[in-house]
């Protein structure tokens, strides 16, 4: 199909970008990677007057240490994260993102379009909650910071403002014991997530089913209509003792509070029971990685 008529403006800096905004106040999109928003523009699903790229913003790329942690340019590629060292002390992120799409999405899919689209079967949404990531927002008037659990709000929505560019995503710096992982039920055609569970563990006390797990973040996305933190599940486990019993016992409250969706992949009874099954196995995994 065909997109609706839309003008067109290449941003040169970010200033000019947030100009554009709120010139077209409520009017314009951004684009950059455009791996979601283009489909999305030619199914006539999404309309704009305006489209502002600012795919070549290099202010916006690229990844540096942040506070001991990471700072991710929005614009930063599925392809630049996987190739970065510095992101090799979050192996989570290389497990969530390396198959992503195929190589010409990951090529030009970014990062902060990734969790700006707020797709509800995406990866990397959970991965962010479980990283405790925090979402950078820049507009004309100044910068906020925004908990990726709070940015993210329902199906395709977010908390980002008309007139704020998402400008970098900043994952705070691990302690030490911890452990991190990431695995899923994928839909074997599009490879999105008919069940993904992220977690990431700090602070164990002994080992496998010896010791107390202190401090666990989980997320979930494909589950509900967006990703979401697993608190019943986190509250569940800690304190506790690291054994199986324990760990099947808190991943069964996956699905806590959550309107579980149901769909051609998967009926609402199976994704409730997917969710159980993966948040064990995640739990399990981040336990056997922990140092």
């Amino acid at each position: 199909m065909i997109p609706a008529a839309f003008e067109y403006s290449r941003a040169s800096s970010v200033d000019e970008a947030l100009n554009l905004l709120t010139q077209y106040a409520g009017g314009a999109k951004i684009i950059a990677g455009g791996q979601s928003l283009l489909p999305l523009l030619k199914l006539r699903v999404a309309a704009a007057d305006r489209l502002v790229d600012i795919s070549r913003l290099t202010e916006l790329r690229g990844i540096r240490e942040w506070e001991g942690g990471l700072s991710i340019g929005a614009l930063t590629t599925y392809r630049e994260v996987l190739d970065s060292p510095l992101t090799k002390k979050f192996p989570i992120l290389a497990e969530a993102i390396r198959d992503v799409g195929d190589v010409q999405v990951r090529n030009r899919g970014t990062i902060g379009g990734s969790i700006a689209h707020a797709d509800p079967a995406s990866d990397f949404p959970a991965v962010a909650i479980a990283l405790d990531a925090q979402i950078v927002l820049r507009s004309t008037t100044g910068e906020r910071v925004v908990p990726a659990e709070q940015f993210l709000q329902s199906a395709f929505t977010t908390d980002i403002r008309d007139d704020e560019i998402l400008t970098e995503i900043r994952i705070p710096a691990g302690k030490g014991g911890s452990g991190q992982a990431y695995v899923k039920l994928e839909q074997p055609a599009s490879g999105y997530s008919i069940v993904g569970v992220a977690a990431v563990i700090h602070d164990v006390h002994g080992v496998m089913g010896s010791g107390s797990l202190e401090s666990v973040r989980i997320g979930i996305t494909g589950v509900g209509d967006i990703a979401y933190r697993a608190t019943a599940v986190e509250q569940a486990i800690q304190g506790q003792q690291c054994d199986a019993a324990d760990i099947r016992a808190a991943a069964s409250h996956a699905a806590d509070g959550v309107m579980v969706a149901s769909d051609i992949h998967a009926d609402q009874a199976y994704r409730t029971e997917m969710a159980k099954v993966y948040t064990r196995r995640v739990i399990e995994a981040a336990l056997h990685r922990t140092s």
